[in-house]
């Protein structure tokens, strides 16, 4: 199949399932096409079957905001006739699930059929696109898309809930490739690995996220916090965002500065998650929860809160602990009960890499994006 690709190139879950979607398909044989204002950030280039198509966007004094949703909806046109692309599968509704409807009644003009498919991962209908200004749009690009997905149960009630749209919405977690994402075969080199980072016999916690205010990375310092009084450790957080100066600013309060490493935005983070004994992320709400699922498969159990789609990917006490948003403190007393008991640290973090293994992978995930696909261009002819 040739499949055209729209996503937010930024930091954040729905990208980054776009981008390895994407990568995923072409090492299966499919021709891929990303269409986005900038290339995805872990879409490096060297891939076969790969082609990215910038968006431009002009600038007119006329225009407060450049119309970047009319943009793409040309140059989705534009990208499917000259390269006969099957369907488009568009990330995020707003607005990309608009433009594609845009593009495909572009095309009907002319007598060409051109599918598209929307997938629907959180914020865009949990937060966005409830906004009394956008439901209206959303709701009606969401019941006119030829095939609809979420990346969770939750996800898909709560559309139903809210938009109350009659079309079927197919669940497909979100996945990882378990080759790449996965622990250290060899403990003396993780050990060793684990050096640039903290001094021997102390633990590793790490976060990832894009620290926008619902990830709460600020509660993440103030739980470690916690833990570090208690058992030697480091903190580790990986990302970047509005939150991050909140976050150095509390480090530096409680004089913990020199125990938490800001690395920013890091392309290789199945490298430095097999080096950590937990993650942390006390997010208000997560439709899915990728970077636990990125650290489980490297046997990385995570301390989460019992909001959104997590249940459905963390079995709370077995491959991780879940708690209410904001029990800083039982989420620190968890941290430290399972620090001090290797024993049962290291049975979660097999169980971790199990569930990684036998749920989410994607040479299981992807196969049914496929026949997702087939279904939806059988109803299409």
């Amino acid at each position: 199949m040739r499949i055209g690709i729209t996503c937010y190139p930024t930091y954040g879950g729905s990208g980054v399932v776009a981008t390895e979607l994407g990568i995923e398909l072409a090492a299966a044989g499919h021709e891929v096409h990303f269409i986005s204002y900038s290339q995805p950030f872990r879409l490096n280039g060297r891939n076969d079957g790969i082609f990215y198509h910038e968006v431009p966007v002009s600038s007119y004094p006329l225009f407060e905001f450049p119309p970047y949703d009319l943009a793409l909806a040309s140059r989705m046109a534009e990208v499917a006739e000259f390269n006969d692309l099957d369907l488009l599968h568009v990330h995020y509704a707003i607005p990309h699930s608009v433009s594609a409807l845009l593009a495909r009644q572009m095309l009907a003009s002319r007598g060409r059929r051109l599918p598209f498919v929307t997938t629907l991962h959180g914020t865009d209908i949990t937060l966005v696109g409830l906004d009394r200004s956008y439901l209206p749009i959303t709701r009606y690009a969401i019941q006119e898309s030829d095939g609809v997905t979420s990346i969770s149960n939750y996800l898909k009630e709560k559309t139903f809930e809210h938009f109350e749209v009659s079309c079927p919405i197919e669940v497909i977690p979100n996945f990882v490739n378990c080759d790449v994402y996965m622990p250290f075969t060899d403990e003396a080199v993780r050990s060793e690995a684990r050096k640039r980072l903290a001094k021997p016999g102390e633990a590793i916690l790490i976060h990832l996220s894009n620290f926008r205010p619902v990830k709460r990375v600020v509660d993440v310092v103030k739980i470690f916090a916690r833990v570090v009084h208690q058992v030697p450790s480091q903190l580790v957080l990986v990302g970047d965002g509005p939150d991050r100066s909140a976050a150095e600013w509390l480090a530096h309060e409680l004089g913990i500065h020199d125990r938490i490493h800001f690395l920013g935005k890091q392309e290789r983070v199945n490298e430095l998650l097999p080096l950590a004994d937990l993650m942390i992320m006390p997010s208000e709400l997560e439709s899915f929860g990728l970077a636990a699922l990125e650290a489980m498969a490297c046997k990385v159990p995570t301390i989460a809160t019992r909001v959104g789609g997590v249940p459905e990917l963390i079995d709370d006490g077995v491959t991780g602990l879940l708690y209410p948003v904001a029990a800083l403190d039982a989420m620190a007393a968890g941290v430290i009960a399972l620090l001090q008991d290797r024993g049962r640290l290291e049975v979660m973090r097999d169980a971790a890499r199990k569930t990684a293994r036998t749920r989410f992978c994607s040479t299981m995930i992807v196969p049914h994006y496929v026949k997702y696909y087939e279904s939806v261009l059988a109803k299409a002819v």
